[in-house]
């Protein structure tokens, strides 16, 4: 009896177990941490989106894969878990940020935005014959109320941060800025601590093959997808002053 009630418990999403909890919800959070660890952190003058790319086969071409986004003018994002559902909710975020545009002549607040992802991830938390997305995104970019970092979870939550890592290797990342991060540097600066914490995690070389990066500033709000030569730039003066190693 226990055992079946227990399975019934772990596959209905619109049951509470008796210790108040969702199954599949909190297996939604696992599908995350195993994902590609990804970055995203705010300084005072910038904020930088980074992430980890894996070759999963020798034959796969690492440059079609992708994972920053550029939502907005302003606006970039990334995530972890669920290739599928992040797809799927980075459009729907695109679809929104254009529509607030097109009403408001405005570029869309970066919390409003994240705001109006976890409404459906909170929504496909509570009808039955749907699942949670497994997926968490970091939206990143710069508004009225300047640099802004938010992270969604499968739940439906959305909570700001200084720095969020997400993925499988997102505490070594958290525990390398702990000790390393700085909030009050310039963009070039903001962009070299991002790298220095993902270098730290990144399997393959050349690097730049292997990381991918965007960024906004406060001066032009415009958020930007660097190239891999252009993160090379950053890596050979992180190598020259003896932060990472060739």
């Amino acid at each position: 009896m226990g055992l079946s009630m227990a399975a019934a418990y772990d596959r209905a999403i619109t049951i509470f177990s008796p210790d108040g909890r969702i199954y599949q919800v909190e297996y939604a959070f696992e599908a995350v941490r195993r994902g590609w660890t990804t970055l995203g952190l705010k300084t005072k003058t910038a904020i930088v989106i980074a992430a980890e790319k894996r070759k999963i086969s020798p034959l796969q071409d690492e440059k079609s894969v992708q994972k920053v986004f550029k939502i907005d003018d302003h606006i970039g994002a990334s995530y972890a878990g669920m290739a599928g559902d992040g797809r799927i909710l980075l459009d729907y975020a695109i679809q929104k940020a254009l529509i607030h545009r097109f009403y408001y002549d405005e570029p869309i607040p970066v919390e409003y935005l994240a705001k109006l992802v976890c409404d459906v991830k909170q929504l496909y938390t509570q009808h039955a014959g749907v699942r949670p997305f497994g997926v968490s995104i970091i939206f990143a970019g710069i508004d009225d109320r300047g640099p802004q970092v938010y992270m969604t979870e499968p739940s439906g939550r959305y909570v700001g941060y200084y720095v969020a890592a997400i993925g499988e290797k997102s505490n070594t990342i958290l525990e390398y800025l702990e000790k390393n991060y700085k909030h009050d540097v310039d963009p070039k600066e903001s962009i070299k601590l991002a790298i220095e914490a993902v270098v730290n995690i990144v399997e393959s070389k050349p690097y730049e093959n292997f990381i991918e990066l965007g960024y906004a500033d406060i001066y032009t709000r415009k958020f930007k997808i660097l190239t891999p030569e252009e993160i090379k730039v950053y890596i050979d003066e992180l190598v020259k002053e003896g932060k990472i190693k060739a």
